[in-house]
């Protein structure tokens, strides 16, 4: 048995101990003690977790400094309910359902800033423009943003997340035939603007 130091806790304090017994791994995730209050469990789940979540939602948004604040609301969210979460278990699941909701709502937030927002003049652009610009060189990120929303998150899903078309559908909250429907049209558009660009 080894005594774990929690983050949070004061310096020379040691916590109960925790067997080796009581971690086990489920779906890619560290399943937290049951007795583990909802401070001690987001603090665990955030640790092995935020950088890949904060990946998937830059994917989303296509934006860092959003990304991370999309994945810290969702895990504010996740400590608000974690007395109502059926399975600790799904804690993971549930995180990224969270980000692929509030990458949606960001995007559409954008939709209606974009059409009220002044463009700057053609000769003076901004210095965001021009860091924009520099990001989008790559061809197949500019493809993938050329993507209808659903197909984009249903790629990203897959090929960078990783998931099996089960969890895409459960994350997405579609069926797991619009879940390969939409991969597969996505698959053609890109192969289809790639092969014209070269």
């Amino acid at each position: 048995m080894h005594a774990l130091d929690m983050p949070g806790e004061p310096d020379g304090v040691v916590t109960r101990p925790i067997d080796v017994t009581e971690t086990l791994v489920a779906n890619g995730l560290t399943a937290v003690p049951l007795e583990w209050d909802a401070d001690r469990a987001v603090t665990a789940i955030y640790s092995e977790h935020y950088r890949s979540l904060v990946r998937l939602a830059a994917f989303l948004v296509r934006d860092n400094a959003t990304a991370e604040e999309v994945v810290q609301d969702s895990f504010v969210a996740m400590h608000g309910a974690w007395r109502r979460l059926r399975d600790t278990d799904k804690a993971l699941s549930y995180l990224r359902q969270s980000v692929v909701n509030r990458s949606r709502s960001v995007l559409r937030h954008r939709v209606v800033v974009d059409k009220n927002t002044p463009k700057p003049p053609p000769d003076m652009p901004s210095a965001e423009h021009g860091a924009i610009i520099q990001l989008e060189r790559s061809a197949v990120v500019t493809a993938l943003r050329a993507l209808p929303e659903r197909q984009r998150e249903a790629l990203v899903l897959r090929y960078y997340g990783d998931m099996s078309e089960a969890q895409i559908a459960s994350v997405m909250g579609i069926s797991r035939g619009a879940v390969k429907s939409h991969t597969a049209r996505a698959m053609s558009a890109l192969r289809t603007v790639l092969e014209r660009d070269t």
